[in-house]
């Protein structure tokens, strides 16, 4: 895949809930993930099943009532940005949070191998 596909391919898979299969498709077995803050558990995410595991943790705890996702942004043959704005709920305790972030991704070999979200 070209890196304009993998991005859009990311995005589509946002918008439509279907980021577990973004992560299956898309990402490298060797895959990094950080945060911008550390929120208790690192900044820093290696590899696939660790990153599959801050998703199901997110799916887990908080209720999405919005979600806008941005088109990618290009940069060069190896990387995109994407802006998200988001609304949730903790489940919890119904605690709403709204967050904007712009996440970077690095591309290698045709597969997602750095995400970075600043925010």
């Amino acid at each position: 895949m070209e890196l304009k596909d993998i991005a859009q391919a990311l995005v589509e898979g946002c918008r439509e809930g279907r980021e577990g299969e973004n992560l299956d498709r898309l990402y490298a077995a060797d895959a990094v993930s950080v945060e911008g803050a550390d929120y208790g558990k690192g900044r820093e995410t290696r590899g696939l099943d660790g990153i599959k595991g801050k998703h199901a943790w997110w799916a887990d705890t908080m209720e999405v009532t919005r979600q806008e996702v941005s088109d990618p942004m290009l940069h060069g043959d190896d990387r995109f940005a994407v802006i998200f704005d988001v609304a949730a709920r903790e489940k919890a305790s119904g605690k709403e949070m709204v967050m904007k972030e712009v996440a970077i991704y690095h591309v290698a070999d045709g597969k997602i191998v750095r995400e970075e979200f600043f925010g």
